[in-house]
């Protein structure tokens, strides 16, 4: 079930070989936002299939494809589809990668995501900057990290009191406030579930019960994974849905309309990621002194 440091050494070591581009910045693109990979230019791109070690996507709305280039100057590396618990992966696969992009000199992930919404000032269409998260799948022991602990990467206890980079995160909301987007743009919590049924509106209450402004099936074991091995992490959750929290409420949700948001948004997703990986330090330092 667990891979071993030579697993991911082989993955990063192949991909080396293949590409010239030496990524900084990683990108996991959510569903319907696989666009993001698009904008990279002097593209080297690989399908999953033919990387070794690598797992392989199945759902709608993820290519399947792993894609390196430059953007605004920098050097970029973009999973266009992310591996989900619910496919049937274990959680060491479905964060094989963020290790692989560690050993490639990666600094800082990205995560971007679709997700309902919870809290009641939160619309399909607004985009969540995620400032923490709940792990749901994590707290009941399936956690990515569980199993003998690879020193190389990280400590055995990981804190996760800061996960989501602060600076980045202040960052993306001055970005929003230029953009002329702030009212679409604010900052919650984002709780994980297992999927891949959408959740029944008991769950649904509870989750808002507890503080849950956003809900999704992906991101917190790859931010875990990454924080284990020092990555800077910026998360931001496109809302594509309300959830439902009441009986009375007729509405359901489908992966369709979901796709559908991620499109009708893309456009601003897409610039807002482009202007914070242009306008971040590169070197973890402060993001405050930058332009």
């Amino acid at each position: 079930l667990h891979s071993c440091h030579d697993e991911y050494q082989k993955t990063a070591d192949w991909l080396r070989s293949q590409t010239k581009h030496r990524p900084q910045v990683a990108i996991i693109c959510g569903s319907g936002l696989g666009m993001l990979a698009d904008a990279l230019k002097c593209q080297d791109s690989f399908a999953y299939s033919d990387i070794p070690g690598f797992p392989q996507s199945t759902v709608q709305g993820h290519a399947g494809r792993l894609v390196f280039g430059e953007l605004k100057g920098k050097t970029c590396v973009c999973m266009q589809g992310r591996f989900h618990m619910y496919e049937g992966h274990s959680l060491c696969k479905t964060t094989f990668p963020v290790r692989v992009f560690k050993l490639l000199g990666v600094k800082t992930l990205i995560v971007t995501n679709a997700a309902g919404s919870l809290a009641d000032g939160l619309q399909p269409g607004d985009i969540m900057i995620i400032k923490d998260h709940v792990n749901f799948p994590g707290l009941v022991g399936l956690n990515p990290l569980s199993g003998p602990n690879d020193d190389k990467f990280g400590p055995r206890f990981p804190a996760m009191s800061d996960c989501y980079n602060k600076d980045l995160r202040c960052l993306a909301m001055e970005i929003a406030k230029q953009m002329g987007v702030a009212s679409l743009v604010q900052e919650g919590v984002y709780a994980m579930v297992g999927g891949p049924n959408f959740e029944s509106i008991a769950e649904a209450k509870l989750l808002h019960q507890l503080g849950v402004d956003a809900v999704g099936m992906s991101t917190a074991p790859e931010v875990v994974v990454a924080t284990h091995c020092g990555l800077r992490v910026f998360g931001l959750s496109l809302i594509t849905n309300k959830v439902v929290k009441s009986y009375e409420d007729s509405d359901s949700v489908n992966h369709e309309g979901v796709l559908e948001v991620g499109r009708l948004r893309s456009q601003t997703v897409q610039q807002l990621v482009t202007e914070l990986i242009s306008r971040m330090d590169i070197n973890n330092n402060s993001t405050n002194n930058t332009v």
